[in-house]
């Protein structure tokens, strides 16, 4: 089986205690099997994956965490995929997430194979996987924390999220990674300036990619500028030149993201991040509990159904759910 595949519906079924355990063991032995067989199984959301992240979480914290980001075809996957042969090089094992538009036939990731990528595919040292976003916002599948979770507790000494490149809304992944990459390409122009609210503003390390084309002073121009207006950062971003498919500047790349992780460490910053994204999680978590909740005690669809019928505003028919919730709390 190709490492990181997706493994059939029936794998991804309701898991018991043993089952748990013996997946568990599996991912803290690094096993592949067990590793895609445990982000297939958060990933589709199967019962029992909150006991399987509960046992696995105390045994994270160790890898490093690069988030690769940026608009569609700056080469994200060229560099992450240059980025991992220069960690391999050095004798760190990685894993790759990369996170795909959702095909609206089959719910998965249409870049699923990650032809770009595919000679890592039989390095041992590698485990690629991609994730479907499954309509998420900012570019990140609902699963990828618990992902980044399963690799980290197997051991991967550095972990490169690649992102689905979706524009503005792709912030999220700053508050996912303690290191995120922004790859861009000369010719964007004004895009620039008009990304620049967005994605432009989470980079720690920006990255001007095919730097062999024309323009590309320019577009290292106007990121440094647009990094000098920023007041009095804790962090200030370099802007670095490479051309990922001929590996030219990927080495300088990577040294600058141990001085970025090494500066969080000293800083403290580490601590601030990890407590934001820790937040992020548990929202999303208690959201999911919520609606699940209101679903099997009011029946959302039922709301849903009558609100239409009765032109009932959103905020009064959350509330009546909200309310059904908390009532069916309080006679429990």
């Amino acid at each position: 089986m190709i490492k990181g595949a997706r493994l059939p519906l029936a794998a991804t079924r309701g898991l018991n205690t043993v089952e748990v355990n013996e997946l568990i063991e599996g991912v803290l032995e690094r096993r592949p099997r067990a590793v895609a067989r445990a982000i297939s199984h958060v990933e589709t959301r199967g019962a029992g994956r909150r006991q399987l992240i509960g046992k696995l979480y105390p045994r994270t914290g160790r890898a490093r965490i690069v988030g690769v980001t940026g608009p569609p075809g700056a080469g994200k996957s060229t560099l992450t995929d240059r980025l991992a042969r220069l960690l391999r090089g050095a004798g760190e094992t990685v894993g790759i997430l990369a996170v795909d538009p959702t095909s609206p036939f089959t719910g998965g990731a249409i870049l699923g194979d990650r032809i770009r990528m595919q000679t890592l595919y039989t390095d041992p040292g590698v485990f690629i996987r991609s994730m479907a976003t499954r309509g998420a916002m900012g570019g990140l599948a609902p699963a990828t924390h618990d992902a980044i979770d399963i690799l980290d507790a197997a051991g991967f000494d550095w972990i490169l999220l690649e992102t689905v490149g979706v524009g503005q809304d792709e912030v999220d992944v700053v508050r996912s990674v303690p290191t995120v990459v922004l790859v861009t390409l000369p010719g964007l122009g004004d895009d620039i300036q008009a990304i620049k609210a967005g994605i432009m503003e989470i980079a720690d390390v920006f990255v001007v990619n095919k730097a062999d084309r024309d323009g590309v002073e320019r577009a290292q121009l106007d990121l440094e500028m647009m990094v000098a207006l920023a007041d009095d950062p804790p962090w200030r971003p370099k802007v670095l030149k490479t051309v990922a498919i001929r590996g030219e500047g990927v080495e300088e790349l990577l040294g600058e993201i141990e001085t970025h992780q090494k500066w969080l460490e000293e800083s403290g910053e580490i601590g601030n991040r990890r407590r934001r994204q820790l937040r992020l999680r548990v929202e999303n978590v208690l959201k999911e509990k919520i609606l699940e909740r209101a679903d099997a005690t009011v029946g959302l669809d039922k709301e849903i159904d009558r609100a239409v019928q009765n032109g009932t505003d959103p905020y009064s028919v959350a509330d009546g759910l909200y309310e059904g919730v908390i009532g069916a709390e309080r006679e429990g």
